[in-house]
């Protein structure tokens, strides 16, 4: 797994001489010490972290806690006073003026709460401000930024001013901003916290989507808990600038690190945040289309299950075949399951949640299969394996890998 960015002993102190600050926590003092004796603040406290390529890391914790700190230390808008910045193997701790401009230009976009748009301009004329200021050529810039409207679905809204659009519409454009630069990175400082709960679920499903299309490397502040088990890959909390613990959502509802982290997932609904991927066994067995009827029903005897799921040679997934449906492709004389009409079962990915999927199997009466970006097939989940799961979260056990289930 690639690091795209590692953050090493960061630490900020705010005030004049931030070098006694730095002093005085070398010997042990604590913030409140600090700034009892000498009025300076220590925002973030030697705070060593990664953030994956491609995922999306959360950073929560109450206010003061130094969230935005960090953030605004990844590009440089805050002047870290010690410790190493790396990006794409770069420490961006050292860069010089004019780098540091071509770094947060290239690599970087940064979505914002209050929206930051420019009143006297358009929705276009906002979306492509970062590519005018790199004098990108209007026509490429603006065909960029048409694209990008499209995506978060402000098509038919580029000639309107932000005084004419809804709090929503106002975070699509700054998203839309953050995408025209096409930066590796997105840096989201509580992006959704200024909008009214129905379309900050729906800017935050927005985001996962795009999310899936574009494979951003995504830092996002918050201090929503819900909103961070809904985002996030891996979750670090904060507290009075101290990193208390990163983990996925899962490792941090079931192990939180302390109190602290404890009562901040108390009460929370695991079904929630379990996943397909929690409750899906091992796609065995499996057979492909150049089989035929009769490896078919051998396979299902031998694993004493009823249907079976077929691919292609390069395991992508084509459909389910029934032992009666087999049965009569033997009847018939048919050599290969390429001549068999195939049911069509539901399909899920990987990350679809415990209680959405638990919703689809009880429409259907075949198994769901759990595929990849590209419809391969990962994971198989029967009815059952969601029914012990649930059981076991209202009993307080831990989920264990189950075994072989019908497919």
């Amino acid at each position: 797994m690639t690091e795209k960015i590692e953050v090493s002993n960061l630490i900020k102190v705010f005030g004049v001489h931030h070098q006694k600050g730095l002093s005085m926590l070398d010997q042990g003092m604590s913030k409140h010490e600090i700034l009892r004796e000498t009025g300076l603040t220590v925002g973030i406290d030697n705070i060593s972290f990664s953030v994956h390529e491609g995922e999306v890391f959360v950073i929560m914790g109450l206010s003061g806690s130094g969230k935005s700190t960090i953030l605004r230390c990844l590009n440089r808008l805050i002047e870290p006073s010690k410790g190493q910045v790396v990006v794409d193997g770069i420490d961006i701790t050292k860069l010089n003026e004019n780098d540091l401009r071509k770094f947060r230009q290239e690599k970087t976009a940064m979505v914002f709460q209050q929206f930051a748009l420019l009143p006297h301009r358009t929705v276009l004329e906002n979306t492509v401000y970062g590519l005018e200021v790199q004098k990108v050529a209007k026509k490429k810039r603006e065909e960029r930024a048409m694209q990008v409207l499209e995506l978060v679905g402000l098509a038919g809204w580029e000639d309107k001013y932000p005084a004419q659009l809804s709090g929503g519409m106002k975070q699509r454009v700054g998203l839309a901003r953050a995408l025209a630069n096409d930066a590796d990175i997105l840096l989201m400082d509580e992006a959704f916290s200024a909008l009214d709960p129905l379309i900050r679920e729906e800017m935050q499903d927005e985001l996962l989507d795009l999310q899936h299309k574009m494979n951003k490397t995504i830092v996002f502040i918050t201090h929503d808990l819900n909103e961070a088990l809904k985002l996030g890959d891996r979750i670090a909390f904060l507290r009075e600038g101290a990193l208390v613990q990163i983990g996925t959502p899962e490792e941090i509802t079931t192990n939180p690190a302390d109190d602290y982290v404890a009562k901040f997932v108390k009460g929370v609904d695991r079904s929630k945040i379990m996943t397909a991927k929690d409750v899906m066994k091992k796609p065995n067995p499996l057979i492909t289309l150049r089989d035929g009827p009769n490896v078919a029903l051998r396979t299902m005897k031998e694993h004493g299950i009823s249907s079976i799921f077929v691919t292609d040679k390069d395991r992508a997934l084509k459909g389910i075949l029934t032992a009666d449906v087999a049965v009569d492709a033997r009847y018939a004389g048919i050599q290969s399951l390429s001549e068999v009409e195939l049911a069509k079962g539901p399909i899920v990915k990987e990350n679809t949640s415990l209680i959405e999927t638990l919703g689809i199997i009880a429409e259907s009466r075949l198994p769901i299969a759990v595929v990849d970006n590209e419809n391969k097939i990962i994971g198989i989940i029967v009815r059952g394996s969601i029914l012990a799961a649930l059981a076991d979260l209202n009993s307080g056990n831990h989920l264990v890998e189950g075994g072989e289930a019908d497919a």
